[in-house]
């Protein structure tokens, strides 16, 4: 089965932020080191990244809580952004101390293992610092790691998920949580390789509870029900630990995500000339 090649759409203010992020002030007396729970890092993964920061003699406590930006880029394309609000702020951080986060990322697919100019590998830059969010003026930005990761596809052998049928193309939009998704309709399809073996199924989206509340969202596999839920806040992380037994005997097996109730959005947003049947907004579909 061939690996989905996914069109990313690249964008000028993309292009503009990251030629903008090069030339930020650094912050004197922190240094950061970042590590990932995985080995080797590929595309299509879930995976956790410690943040190590560390205050010297000469860390000077800003007046005012900062946040922390995780850009990743691939090329000039905002491939990942990871902002987090540390605990405890900033405004509390004090010299000669070590405050350690742990994040989990989800890296998108994004390599195509059939471009003639791949060679086995693909880069990432990293970049991490400050930021106030309350400032628009964009000067607030401050670095204090900018870093090349190394990026390589998922090892021989992990199931590949195709988006069969009930589904959307992809949408891109950085300004939102999940960065980048897929519509489903009221139920949609994906055909996954059968590893034959225990595995993990992570699911990651967002439910519009603002046009359909109490929406119920039933996840399968194969005509087994696997788990519902009731959609109570908008975003959803859910985990499995999907047993070898479930996926069933053939070379590959279906996941199906429905829902109880859809909306067409023309009907139920003001100023909305969208007549798609909606179901939910799928970003991240891992298995291994």
């Amino acid at each position: 089965m061939k690996r989905m090649i996914f069109v990313w759409i690249v964008l000028a203010a993309a292009a503009l932020a990251s030629a903008g992020c090069r030339n930020r002030p650094q912050v004197q007396g922190v240094s950061l080191e970042v590590e990932f729970a995985e080995a080797a890092l590929t595309d299509n993964l879930m995976t956790d990244m410690t943040f190590t920061w560390k205050t010297g003699s000469d860390f000077v406590t800003p007046g005012r809580d900062n946040n922390i930006y995780v850009h990743f880029w691939h090329n000039d394309n905002l491939l990942l952004q990871d902002d987090y609000i540390p605990d405890p702020p900033t405004s509390k951080w004090e010299p000669d101390r070590t405050y350690a986060f742990t994040r989990r990322i989800y890296i998108p697919q994004f390599i195509d293992e059939f471009d003639p100019a791949f060679k086995g590998k693909a880069t990432l830059r990293l970049s991490v610092g400050f930021y106030n969010p309350f400032d628009r003026s964009g000067k607030s930005s401050q670095d204090v790691l900018s870093k090349k990761l190394t990026v390589v596809p998922p090892p021989l052998g992990t199931p590949e998920v195709i988006y069969e049928s009930g589904w959307y193309d992809l949408e891109v939009n950085q300004d939102t949580v999940l960065k980048q998704w897929r519509w489903t309709a009221k139920e949609a399809r994906c055909v996954i390789d059968n590893p034959r073996r225990d595995a993990l199924l992570v699911i990651r989206g967002e439910a519009n509870i603002g046009a359909v509340k109490n929406q119920k969202i039933v996840f399968k596999i194969n005509d087994l029900a696997l788990d519902e839920f009731v959609a109570e806040e908008p975003l959803f992380d859910k985990s499995y630990a999907v047993k070898k037994e479930m996926l069933g005997d053939k070379d590959e097996f279906l996941l199906t995500i429905g829902v109880d109730r859809s909306f067409v959005p023309a009907k139920a947003i003001p100023g909305s000339n969208d007549e798609r049947e909606l179901g939910i907004q799928v970003s991240f579909i891992y298995f291994r």
